[in-house]
């Protein structure tokens, strides 16, 4: 499908379950350079005991794990569908939708995004584009990060974009080729913390800012494997299920100090992963509202401005570059590179659902 003007909407579900972030997007391309408009967004969040479900997840048996997927399609799809009637979305030449990752082990040659199933477009009533990961794992890569492509075509103004969601991710260019990984975990750790004490997450970092460092906690941290290998690298939730949280449960201190030292963590991992320490960077995912976080990130990059989007950018990005991951599906050009993943060959990833109605 190639043209000039594409009308797509971007869906993407993050690891701290905030919620579905839907962008409708009008995309254009004149002279090899991509535009966009971000005409309609919105976060649906997940109901309470959606929540529990997806956190849940990572220990269902194979039978679970497969109604959850038939669950939540059709959860996903009504979801969808009403964001189309309720801003009267007409003309749109896809939905491109990311679904919702439940198991991410690159190493095992597997990856799991529930939420893409054939029966999606059916619902939705259009055409839809999905499951970008499983191809590069098949392909022997990470199957993430997958939004590098799209920083490198619609953000290339910046020298480092890094997304502070679940956990952070940074890419960049390195010798001609974008280059790009998860960094930390980030609200997957502290909105577990902030949940202990009652709340969603914690607002602008408060509590973390009230908290203290520990030390010991925070060496350990920095200790973990993880940080020592080389990129490609990724993250999944049973890294933080399995490796941080009982690492930071053997500490008897007090959960803002916990937090306090996560942040800490984050800002020190993300300081070590930026070989140029100089020049712009974009800061976008529901970190970025994390004041404290942000403040520790200036400390420990004092020669990198910082820069923090407009709302809309800042919140749906993800979505935005995964309507961009569809569209050039839909054109049949490579949307994933093997600089970022490790795959064998740079490709076009996703599957193509036509609307059966």
């Amino acid at each position: 499908m190639i043209k000039e003007n594409y009308h797509v909407i971007g869906v993407m579900s993050g690891t701290s379950l905030d919620g579905v972030d839907l962008a409708a997007i009008e995309f254009q391309i004149k002279n090899q350079k991509w535009s966009y408009k971000i005409t309609k967004s919105e976060t649906v969040s997940y109901s309470p005991e959606w929540v529990i479900k997806l956190k849940e997840a990572v220990n269902y048996p194979e039978p679970e794990l497969i109604q959850l997927n038939e669950n939540y399609t059709d959860l996903l799809g009504e979801i969808i569908k009403s964001f189309i009637e309720k801003n009267e979305i007409s003309t749109l030449d896809a939905v491109c939708s990311h679904g919702h990752t439940i198991l991410h082990q690159p190493h095992n040659g597997f990856t799991l995004q529930i939420g893409n199933l054939p029966k999606i477009a059916k619902i939705i009533g259009t055409k839809v584009v999905c499951d970008f990961r499983v191809q590069d794992v098949q392909l022997g890569g990470q199957g993430a990060p997958l939004v590098p492509i799209g920083d490198r075509i619609l953000f290339s103004e910046f020298d480092f974009c890094l997304n502070l969601g679940g956990f952070s991710n940074v890419s960049f260019e390195e010798k001609g080729s974008r280059v790009a990984f998860d960094i930390s975990p980030v609200n997957t750790v502290l909105n577990f913390y902030a949940n202990k004490l009652g709340l969603e997450y914690d607002d602008k970092g408060t509590i973390a800012r009230s908290g203290k460092l520990n030390l010991d906690l925070f060496k350990e941290l920095n200790a973990l494997d993880y940080y020592k290998k080389p990129f490609p690298k990724s993250l999944g939730f049973e890294f933080v299920k399995e490796v941080v949280l009982p690492l930071i449960e053997k500490h008897s201190i007090a959960n803002a100090d916990k937090m306090h030292t996560f942040i800490e963590h984050i800002a020190w991992q993300t300081h070590l992963a930026l070989a140029e320490k100089h020049g712009k960077i974009l800061i976008t995912g529901g970190g970025a509202y994390n004041e404290f976080l942000i403040k520790r990130m200036h400390f420990h990059l004092p020669k990198i401005e910082i820069i923090i989007p407009d709302d809309k950018t800042l919140e749906f990005k993800e979505a935005l570059l995964f309507g961009l991951l569809g569209v050039l599906k839909l054109r049949n050009e490579i949307n994933v590179l093997r600089s970022v993943t490790g795959a064998k060959t740079d490709h076009s990833s996703g599957v193509i659902y036509e609307n059966s109605l």
